[in-house]
């Protein structure tokens, strides 16, 4: 194209890039490791149902070398789990409550389920939901053929 005395010219190059599919869950026995969860850990879990992927649980007890939490614990735990779906209530309850149960730098990591499946919680909601109760959303990973698994942290108070 000519404008004037200028010359534009235009050059398109098309890059095929391979993305890995975010649909595919994380192999046997890697998730507690992409979750950060080690052995010794003291994990809680909180919304267990007869949905909740037997598996996760399992892999994370193996790693940790002990069994889960339940709510009616009084200990502080290394991370929290917690099963949640669209109809379980008000999330931001939720999470609020997941905070009280945490060390200073544990992640609280939300499961829930997959587009297409019964309960399942859009993204949005999530990331409202973790604003209000002062979290910061870090990462999502498919935890199974049928969770995803969110990582949420506490917010960092203000410089000092």
């Amino acid at each position: 194209m000519r404008l004037g005395s200028v010359d534009f010219s235009y050059s398109f190059q098309y890059v095929r890039v391979k993305e890995k599919a975010l649909s595919t869950p994380v192999g046997p026995g890697q998730l507690a490791s992409r979750m950060g969860i080690q052995s010794g850990f003291l994990v809680l879990e909180r919304g267990f149902g007869d949905d909740s992927d037997e598996s996760i649980r399992k892999e994370i007890v193996s790693t940790t070398g002990s069994e889960l939490l339940d709510e009616n614990s009084q200990e502080v735990v290394d991370a929290v789990i917690t099963w949640w779906r669209e109809e379980d209530g008000d999330l931001i309850d939720e999470l609020v409550d997941c905070l009280t149960y945490l060390s200073e730098t544990g992640p609280i990591w939300l499961l829930t389920p997959k587009v297409g499946r019964d309960g399942h919680v859009e993204p949005s909601d999530i990331q409202d939901s973790a604003q209000t109760a002062g979290l910061s959303l870090t990462s999502t990973i498919p935890a199974s053929k049928d969770w995803t698994a969110t990582r949420l942290v506490a917010r960092k108070s203000g410089r000092k």
